[in-house]
């Protein structure tokens, strides 16, 4: 069964090369918002995650809640296996599929038929699953004859409706989402909302990072406040938010 722990985990991030380092603090203070710490090496760095320790098991839908910078996107890179933790034990069991950073691992020479393969794999398929597959996720793209031309060729939009074409073409055990998903035109983005609909609740574990209250409420049953790294409240959804928003009006 699908699960995800975290125990006592952090997560520093270091800063290079920067000169100035009362304008560096502003700067990544203000992009980031987590603590800023001396290192022994006279360098800084962001703890973009503090101590959040957490037990996420099968059937849980939950959501992650805060500013930009509260450390939503960095919890999700390192329960996707992206970002090691700095401090901390983390234990997850079950198959992961991301939904951010869509276009990692596509090759802008390649066609679209290999960027699938390409893809794919790097989703964990092998090369004879993916091939078995490709036609049904060129149809899901839609991109008709450019699936036989170059990626540089295709707007921005288009190499986003074939990623995630790629990327809900598997039925993980534990679904990682990023805010929302730029798939393209009105009629793609509809065709995307349903798939997607079924894609989440195909899924045995999910954690949704966003600001849209609306989806949140609609795939979620819990959420995390988040706040400077650090978890500030894990409730049911509804209880979250109206925390979350009075925090807001209170500020």
């Amino acid at each position: 069964m699908a699960s995800i722990r975290f125990d006592a985990v952090s997560v520093d991030i270091p800063i290079f090369n920067a000169s100035n380092r009362s304008l560096k603090n502003n700067v990544i203070s203000a992009a980031t918002g987590g603590q800023i710490q001396p290192r022994d090496s006279g360098r800084l760095s962001v703890r973009a995650v503090d101590q959040l320790s957490l037990s996420l098991e099968h059937g849980t839908r939950v959501g992650l809640v805060g500013h930009n910078g509260a450390g939503k996107s960095t919890i999700l890179r390192i329960m996707a296996g992206i970002y090691a933790p700095t401090a901390g034990r983390v234990s997850v069991s079950g198959d992961v599929a991301s939904m951010f950073d869509l276009a990692f691992g596509m090759d802008p020479d390649a066609t679209g038929w290999d960027n699938i393969i390409l893809r794919g794999m790097l989703l964990g398929y092998s090369k004879q699953e993916i091939q078995r597959r490709a036609d049904e996720i060129g149809a899901i793209s839609d991109l008709g004859e450019f699936l036989d031309m170059p990626l540089r060729t295709y707007s921005t939009g288009m190499a986003t409706r074939l990623a995630f074409a790629v990327s809900t073409s598997i039925r993980p055990e534990i679904l990682l989402i990023d805010e929302g998903i730029g798939a393209g035109d009105a009629a793609f983005l509809q065709q995307a909302k349903e798939r997607m609909r079924a894609f989440v609740s195909e899924a045995g574990l999910l954690v949704l990072a966003s600001h849209a209250d609306d989806l949140l409420r609609q795939w979620c049953t819990t959420a995390i406040w988040m706040e400077h790294g650090r978890m500030r409240m894990h409730a049911g959804i509804d209880e979250v938010l109206d925390a979350y928003h009075d925090s807001l009006t209170a500020a």
